[in-house]
């Protein structure tokens, strides 16, 4: 008899709004998800990466994929070989106390992610922060949300977004800066397109180097230079004060420090700000006016603004423009941070990073330290500063460091100045990776590896970006030996606390937990009487998604903070800032005349560990490249599809460059996921700068200045086969290790889940043919050694070529795989071949031509539009050749005829450029 179809309730692991999902499962396997209708962040939607999560949790995916076991290297770049769970956390536990009593507690750190649920992040904040005595531990949260808190507390008081997504129904201007919501929260930008819908008033302003999906979709695209964000609010508010458009009477009866901003700005004209930021004067004035009196104001605001030398800076500019016309503390007005992680949000409620307490306490604070230890039951927690991230591995390549915990999170693709993370990696003494996923490129530098849970197996709790915690429920159990990560933290804690001296006063267990419910009500716990006061909620009442603060006796959390103008700083005034115009860390120069930036694709995320195992997510970037202008292009004689060198001051990368209409000259775009493991390389992140904000700590992720030149190779080879989806990912993860030696190697997938076959794309360059064992190595993971495979060998001039062919529907030849060494010009004709399924249209032979012409007319391959039905550009075209003449009706038309669009909604933006004939990016 089958087992009984469940569903359960729980919240999507990807960005931070927060979507609730229902997930379908049958016995072990998760089998379906779709959005919760009743959840208060998404109403049921979600965007494709939430509708596809099912296929990521697949029993392939799992067995490839997954670390499913603890593993440890007896040597650094040795086989990592299976080890019980009680080895691995008792050798863990010895070398970590061992470093600490040999050392001191700063001698180790621990590095963890946005990615954690509160409960794992509130065990090891207390292990380290209460058992080893050091503040050595931060999360990969500060690389993206850092300056935001910075900024909320240097102006408002306290690290809490004060709106709620229910403002954007009641904006009459809405102002999107260093974000492209259009693609990295889809879901909430589709509440965006509601209430524009509803209030045809509403004016969008998007402020953007690039011309992204999100500022096409703008009444106002202010399309500044990297690095001009202060300069551009600054200008801004000079405009407001200059046309009378600001609010005196808030600003003398609930701010402070006005008038040396009003200083400051005075220089900013808007002549001088179109000089500094290239942003037009009368659109400069225009944006201006709409903020100031279009109705309530809400900016929404993400990395563009975080991810800067300036980053907290750039938060208190544009907070100044809230306070200064009076748009905060009520329906549709107030500064917004849009979380970039599922739980960023309630990593800082728990102090995970090295310079807080928990539930919002600042380090440096005697009574808030007083207070946490006695909490905890301790004398004391330690007063020193922990090191932030970028610190960390700078310590660990140092050797001040000589122990490193890693949890949820990639710092060997995540972190800038890669060269530095991966002597860190190398010079520590012990780096343990607990995760779920095996092939990540810092699990290569691990000496033991600990099978973690992920999502749709855990269960806890976590906040998105409008304070709302919600609840994550395990719909299927752990696979293998995983574990949840905060009972991998109970486990090392206990084993510690028999080693180390630091004690509860009481001489109790510092981790007498039994659950995720008791962790967070300790957590709930220390919250009494601090801004974000939970002691009103309990796991019962995290039925329904709540939002906080909800002290005890409140029945509901609270939308929208700041209604009563009373701030959360000493006297209850918000805080003015007057920051001086900074540019970029690394400006553009001669020897680096390309300003390159970085930013998220639609279906992808963060390193892709998760994402990058569905072959569908590929559809809509397919593999990896740096986009400029066509223009700049030109001027140095490069073509579509050639690869480049990108030299920044850091380090080099290999890339193939394509033409876009989204950037301005000068400026150049790679996509932030594209690491090593499917880049090659250092990935994009050796390209950037350790720069960070002095404030906040959070590095200069988003800009770097490079050149861009010719990278000629000797030799190239390019390979593409489908093989059976039980085979693909490992295949795929065994191809990138084997090529990540050389100055060019790319990986990815193609196809469309769930399907019996998935596709793997290879592409290499090297100045010397590759070795006859590695080509051999590819051959047989593509499969193209078998009886069906026809092959071309020249070994004296290094050209090797094969294909393998297959029977199709109705008894058809089909290409199913091939690969070509040294002359890879046949590329052209074969990939589009292999991947559309074509039934052949020639002799199988005559597929080992090196020509880059067909030596027969193929039909076109057409880009993917909407990746949820697989609607390509043309098809859409096609439809829109009969469509009526008005936009939004040829939109509709398209839609109700190939009905893309209508599920997650993310390709919207572009069909509604398609339906107004505005040209693709790229």
């Amino acid at each position: 008899m089958s087992e009984p179809l469940r569903e359960t309730r729980s919240t999507c692991p990807y960005c931070g709004v927060g979507c609730g999902v229902v997930i379908e499962s049958q016995g072990a396997q998760i089998t379906g998800v779709r959005g919760d209708p009743d959840h208060p962040a998404n109403f049921g939607r979600l965007c494709s990466k939430g509708q596809n999560l099912a296929l990521t949790a697949s029993a392939e995916v799992t067995r490839q994929q997954r670390l499913l076991q603890p593993l440890r290297r007896l040597e650094r770049g040795g086989p990592a070989l299976p080890v019980s769970w009680d080895e691995a956390m008792g050798d863990a536990a010895k070398r970590f106390a061992g470093t600490v009593l040999a050392h001191g507690p700063e001698s180790v750190g621990f590095y963890l992610s946005g990615q954690l649920l509160t409960e794992d992040y509130y065990v090891f904040n207390k292990l380290v922060k209460g058992l080893i005595g050091s503040n050595n531990v931060d999360t990969n949260s500060r690389l993206c949300m850092s300056s935001a808190v910075a900024g909320y507390k240097a102006t408002l008081g306290a690290d809490a977004p004060p709106v709620c997504y229910d403002d954007l129904q009641h904006a009459g201007t809405v102002f999107i800066t260093g974000a492209n919501t259009a693609w990295a929260h889809p879901v909430l930008f589709r509440r965006l397109e509601d209430a524009r819908a509803a209030n045809p008033q509403m004016k969008l302003i998007v402020a953007d180097p690039r011309r992204t999906e999100t500022a096409a979709a703008a009444d106002l695209h202010l399309q500044l230079l990297p690095g001009t964000d202060i300069a551009l609010c600054h200008g801004l508010l000079h405009v407001m004060l200059w046309e009378g458009l600001t609010d005196a009477a808030f600003i003398s009866t609930h701010t402070s420090g006005f008038e040396a901003l009003r200083e400051r700005v005075r220089e900013f004209t808007p002549a001088q700000t179109e000089s500094l930021t290239g942003v037009p004067q009368a659109a400069l004035v225009q944006a201006a006016r709409w903020f100031a009196s279009n109705g309530p104001a809400l900016s929404l605001y993400c990395q563009g603004l975080n991810q800067s030398v300036h980053g907290t800076a750039n938060n208190i500019a544009l907070i100044n423009l809230h306070l200064a016309t009076g748009q905060i503390g009520k329906p549709g007005a107030g500064p917004f941070s849009l979380t970039g992680q599922p739980n960023a949000m309630g990593g800082r409620e728990v102090g995970g990073l090295a310079n807080l307490l928990s539930a919002h306490r600042d380090l440096a604070n005697t009574a808030h330290r007083a207070e946490v230890a006695t909490l905890w039951g301790l004398a004391d927690v330690p007063a020193k500063p922990g090191k932030a991230a970028v610190q960390m591995f700078e310590a660990a390549a140092d050797g001040e460091i000589k122990a490193l915990w890693i949890a949820c999170t990639n710092p060997a693709q995540s972190m800038p100045s890669q060269a530095t993370v991966r002597a860190a990696l190398q010079r520590a003494e012990f780096v343990v990776l607990q995760e779920a996923f095996a092939h990540t490129a810092t699990a290569a530098y691990a000496d033991l590896l600990l099978p973690a849970t992920t999502w749709g197996e855990k269960e806890g709790t976590v906040t998105n970006s409008e304070r709302r915690i919600s609840r994550v429920r395990a719909a299927v159990a752990a696979p293998g030996q995983a574990r949840n990560d905060w009972a991998i933290g109970l486990d090392l804690g206990r084993r510690l606390e028999q080693r180390l001296p630091r004690r509860r006063l009481d001489g109790g267990s510092l981790f007498a937990f039994d659950s995720a419910e008791s962790i967070w009500n300790e957590h709930r716990e220390s919250t009494r009487g601090r801004d974000l006061d939970i002691t009103g909620l309990t796991y019962a009442k995290l039925e329904t998604p709540q939002q906080w603060p909800c002290p005890e006796g409140q029945t509901a959390g609270l939308s929208r903070l700041y209604e009563d103008h009373h701030f959360a700083t000493p006297d209850g005034r918000a805080r003015f800032g007057a920051p001086a115009h900074q540019g970029v860390a690394e400006p553009r120069d001669a020897r680096f005349p390309f300003a390159l930036t970085t930013g998220r694709l639609r279906e992808q995320w963060h390193g892709m560990s998760r994402t990058g195992t569905l072959a569908k997510a590929f559809g809509q970037a397919s593999e990896p490249c740096v986009q400029m202008t066509a223009q700049d292009m030109r001027r140095r004689g490069l073509q579509a599809g050639q690869l480049v060198k990108l030299r920044s001051r850091q380090g080099e990368l290999h890339l193939p460059v394509q033409a876009s209409v989204e950037l301005a000259p000068g400026q150049a775009f790679v996509a932030m996921h594209w690491g090593s493991e499917f880049a090659g390389g250092l990935g994009v992140n050796g390209l950037m700068s350790a720069s960070v904000c002095p404030q906040s700590q959070q590095p200069e992720l988003k800009h770097v200045a490079v050149r861009v030149e010719p990278a000629p190779m000797a030799f190239s080879l390019v390979a593409a086969a489908w093989l059976p989806q039980g085979q693909a990912l490992a295949a795929r993860s065994a191809m990138q290790a084997a090529l990540g030696h050389l100055p060019y190697a790319s990986c990815v997938l193609f196809g469309r889940e769930p399907a019996p076959e998935i596709g793997v794309l290879v592409r290499a360059a090297a100045p010397q043919a590759l070795a006859q064992g590695l080509l051999a190595m590819l051959t047989q993971a593509l499969q193209l050694d078998g009886p069906q495979a026809l092959h071309y060998t020249d070994p004296r001039h290094h050209q090797q070529r094969c294909v393998r062919l297959g029977g199709g529907v109705g008894g058809a030849q089909l290409l199913r795989g091939f690969l070509l060494a040294g002359d890879t010009r046949a590329q052209a004709w074969l990939l589009p071949l292999l991947q559309e399924q074509h039934a052949l249209p020639m002799p199988g032979r005559m597929l080992l031509l090196p020509t880059a012409t067909a030596p027969v007319r193929l039909p076109a391959r057409s880009e993917q539009v909407c990746n949820c039905l697989d609607v390509s550009a043309a098809q859409i075209q096609a439809a829109l050749a009969h469509a009526p003449d008005d936009a939004a009706k040829r939109l509709a038309s398209v839609q109700a005829e190939l009905k893309c669009g209508t599920q997650c909604g993310s390709c919207l933006p572009r069909l509604r450029d398609m339906a107004k004939g505005v040209p693709a990016s790229v």
